[in-house]
Order: structure tokens, then sequence, then C-alpha cells
């Protein structure tokens, strides 16, 4: 069982835990400046250097709008100081592979009890799931981290994690996503960081280059999920694989299975689960997006909520482009139980 609420929100003030942020981080980037001198390098899609460690990319420190966040010094890191707890659950997802939605679904089901009667102060109605959820990679900045319900969020590779997560017996749940859709959609989501940030466009056909060679932040979509699957197939028990053309195909099972595997399963007739998937609907969590103006200074709230939906990405992609990606992923999860 999770536990129950605790600590929301965080204690600090914003003033406070960005001056904690700032002071960890430079002095991650400091302690690991020489070891990421030595990796692999390659532009990235922003233009900004990518890092190749343990055989995925991440960007190197202070690489957008002075945020460390989810950098390859947080990756060595979180190996060397993140201290995993036995109840903790992490929420791991490739970007854009449904991470927002995942986050919302897992609050939700972990704090039932608000959800009676629509409960109108429900944390959901009126914060992003990000805030809910922390993600590692930026969470160890804190100098007082505050988790709900030991729920925690990572794009980190399976193979990358903290050997914490893995010696703790952790649960772990994981939402795949089609790549073709997963690549449209970072696509859309690195240009409108970039149309904030005052900065050109990227081209499709370069980002495409780049995501067929498995060059983007967190690396090659494909090896990412291989991991996991590989990881829930040897330790069904402690890792839950989910797709997320299912969730969206019958969220109602879905969700029931989620709510199992967190420690909340649901009673046969029981109404909540209407509740809950109607509470994180794309289109309720993009109103309270649109409402919510606080944000996270780098990235804007509405960059999290676009489509949200399965095949758009045949309204993009040429037949080459399609071709390309079909056959990389039928080489790369055959035997693998993975369809979409």
């Amino acid at each position: 069982m999770l536990s129950t609420v605790a600590s929301y929100p965080s204690p600090l003030t914003k003033e406070d835990e960005e001056k904690a942020r700032k002071i960890k981080m430079a002095s991650i980037i400091e302690k690991y400046k020489d070891r990421v001198s030595t990796l692999p390098k390659h532009t990235s899609w922003i233009k900004h250097p990518l890092y190749k460690y343990e055989g995925f990319w991440f960007h190197q420190g202070f690489w957008f709008h002075s945020e460390a966040s989810f950098s390859v010094e947080v990756v060595m890191a979180l190996q060397e100081e993140f201290v995993a707890q036995p109840t903790n659950v992490f929420l791991a997802t490739y970007p854009k592979s449904g991470t927002t939605w995942l986050k919302a679904l897992a609050f939700a089901i972990a704090n039932r009890t608000m959800c009676k009667g629509s409960n109108p102060t429900h944390p959901l109605l009126t914060t992003n799931p990000h805030y809910c959820v922390p993600f590692i990679e930026t969470e160890p900045f804190l100098t007082n981290p505050c988790y709900n319900n030991d729920l925690l969020a990572t794009h980190l590779p399976y193979t990358l994690l903290p050997k914490s997560v893995i010696s703790s017996n952790c649960r772990i749940v994981y939402v795949c996503r089609n790549p073709k859709d997963v690549f449209i959609s970072f696509w859309h989501f690195v240009n409108k960081l970039l149309s904030d940030d005052m900065s050109p466009e990227m081209k499709l056909e370069d980002a495409f280059e780049l995501f067929s060679k498995g060059v983007s932040p967190n690396g090659s979509c494909w090896d990412h999920v291989i991991g996991y699957r590989k990881a829930s197939i040897e330790r069904p028990d402690k890792v839950l694989f989910l797709s997320y053309e299912e969730m969206k195909k019958d969220p109602k099972s879905e969700v029931k299975k989620l709510a199992t595997f967190l420690g909340y399963p649901f009673e046969e007739g029981d109404g909540e689960i209407e509740e809950i998937i109607k509470l994180c609907s794309f289109k309720k969590l993009r109103e309270v997006s649109k409402a919510n103006k606080d944000g996270h200074k780098a990235i804007p709230n509405d960059a999290f909520f676009r489509k949200g939906e399965v095949g758009d990405s045949v309204n993009y992609l040429t037949p080459e482009m399609i071709e390309v990606l079909d056959k990389i992923t039928l080489e790369k999860f055959n035997g693998l139980d993975i369809s979409f």
C-alpha cells in the first residue's frame, strides 16, 4: 500500500526552492564537468550539445533557460546519490508517451478519497500533474523535496535507473507509445519551446533524421521501450508495462489494472473508475492547464497538451518516413510482443 497524502504542497517558498535548485545545479555541473567532457558529442534538436552516456543521449547542464534538469550531469548524480525507498512507485516513460496522463491517473488513484462527490478542491483541478508527481531528474535539486504517496516519475532508461530503485524492489509503471506518434509529438513540443524562446523552428526532416538514428534526449525511443519491456517480462510483479494505445482504446480496463498494481484495486461496479477517468481526461487536464498560469518557467503548461490522439503522425509523415520508422520498430521489437 502506498502511504496517505503527505506534505502537499511543498513547504518551501518558490524563492527558497529556486535558490536551492541553483545551488544544487551548479555543484552537480561542476562535479561532473571533466567526466562529461570525455563523452561522445552530437548537436541536438534545439542546437544544444547532446552527450552519449551509457548508450543514451542527454543534454548538458543549463541547456535551456538556465535549467539543468534532465541533463547528463543529473543522471550521473542520481546514479551516485539517489536512495530509493521500498515504498516508492516510479512512473517511467519516454518523453511524449503519455507522461502527463499517467501522472494524473496514478495520483488520482492513490488519492481516491479526494474524488468523492467531484471534490472541487482536488489538486488535479487546480494544478498541473507534473507538480503532483515530481521527476527525480529535477527533485534532487531541492534541499527539502516532498513526495505524494511515494509516487515519483522519470524519463530515465531502465538500465540507467539508480541501483537503489532495483535493489529496493520498487514498483515501476511504464507506458509505451507508437514511435511515429512519439516523434511527431516530440517535434511539436520542441518547436513550442523554440518559438517561446524566439528561436527558429526545427524542420520535420531534420528532426526525423536525428530521431530515426536514436539521437534524441533520453536516447533511442526503441531502446528505451525495450529496456522496460524486458524488465516487465523478467519481473512482472515489480514492472507494469502499459500501452498508450490500449489506454485510449479501453481506459476502464487499463485504469483497473493500474489501480491493482498500485495497491488500490477497485471493486466490481465501483463508480469511482469513471470519476477518475473523467477527472484525468485530456480535455479536463488541458482546461486546468490553461487556467493555471504559474507553470514551469522553462516550459509553459500548454506545451504539455496538444492533441493526445492515436495515429496523428499520419498527418505529418511522408510514406517514406512511415516505412523507415515501421521497419525500425519491427526489427527492434521483434519477439517482445509489442504492437500498436
